[in-house]
């Protein structure tokens, strides 16, 4: 006489396989979401060119705009009527605002420079700059050098 065994699933019906077939599925889905950013597939690649808090080497166009204005400013100074008067400055675009106190000129380079010292009046506080803007030979005033500095101490 021969014995079939029966397994134990066989034995449970339908139902149960069905339930675990189910909760499978289940797993399998609420683990693909975990996974789903590890790019084990090979998808498509990340832009590493991206990335939050970098400091960039370039200047705010804000600074380079107020620059500009100082420039312009120092530059298109009549030092003969200004004396010692200070020399207030202020930039529309950026809302900053300032006050060039000494413009000192000289010609030691061969080329007409001047040398100054302003604050600059913004959102972000009050800084203290030195600066040189020097007369290029094509007539336009470039500026050369401009410095922020930490106190006023070296701005007087």
């Amino acid at each position: 006489m021969d014995v079939i065994a029966k397994s134990k699933v066989s034995t449970k019906g339908l139902p149960v396989t069905i339930a675990r077939l189910v909760s499978i599925a289940t797993l399998t889905l609420a683990l693909s979401g975990c996974v789903g950013g590890m790019d084990l597939m090979g998808g498509p690649k990340v832009d590493k060119s991206l990335s939050t808090a970098t400091i960039s080497n370039a200047k705010p166009a804000e600074t380079a705009s107020d620059e500009t204005t100082v420039r312009n400013a120092v530059s298109s100074a009549d030092l003969g009527k200004l004396g010692a008067e200070p020399l207030p400055w202020a930039n529309a675009s950026t809302g900053s605002a300032g006050v060039v106190s000494v413009i000192r000129e000289n010609n030691t380079t061969g080329h007409v420079c001047r040398q100054f010292d302003t604050t600059r009046h913004s959102y972000d506080g009050i800084a203290y700059f030195t600066g040189q803007a020097c007369l290029a030979g094509n007539g336009e005033w470039q500026l050369v050098n401009f410095e922020k500095h930490q106190n006023e101490a070296v701005y007087r």
